[in-house]
């Protein structure tokens, strides 16, 4: 597949698991469940998080590669987002879509990484 169809699949199984893992919190609120949910799912977000487990070596060579086709497939990106961090985050799309159809169990493994990851931090998210 390209890297592209990769990132839209991923970019659902994250979304998903997200909206799961923050279900799981007991949020019941429409509203505050979509506020936080952009915590973790922005462009800004996915761009941070990838570039964490980039800098962290949590991710391997092939799973770089993986990335690496989603991020050089992407178009110019959209108005409210700068290039790099668009690539960034359809790169991180690219690999969870990847892993969710050939290693689900590292996929589930990275995004409960990136959970953690934005959990911790004071990373808003915001801004797309």
């Amino acid at each position: 597949m390209n890297g592209l169809t990769l990132a839209y699949i991923g970019d659902a199984y994250y979304e998903l698991s997200i909206r799961t893992y923050l279900i799981n919190q007991k949020l019941t609120n429409v509203n505050d469940l979509h506020k936080k949910a952009i915590r973790f799912t922005s462009g800004k977000a996915q761009s941070v998080i990838m570039n964490y487990l980039i800098n962290e070596k949590i991710v391997s060579e092939q799973e770089i590669d993986l990335f690496k086709r989603g991020r050089n497939s992407s178009g110019p990106g959209r108005k409210n987002i700068d290039a790099q961090t668009y690539h960034y985050a359809t790169g991180f799309e690219a690999l969870i879509g990847s892993l969710y159809l050939d290693n689900k169990t590292r996929a589930d493994e990275l995004i409960k990484i990136s959970i953690e990851y934005i959990e911790k931090g004071d990373f808003d998210g915001k801004n797309s």
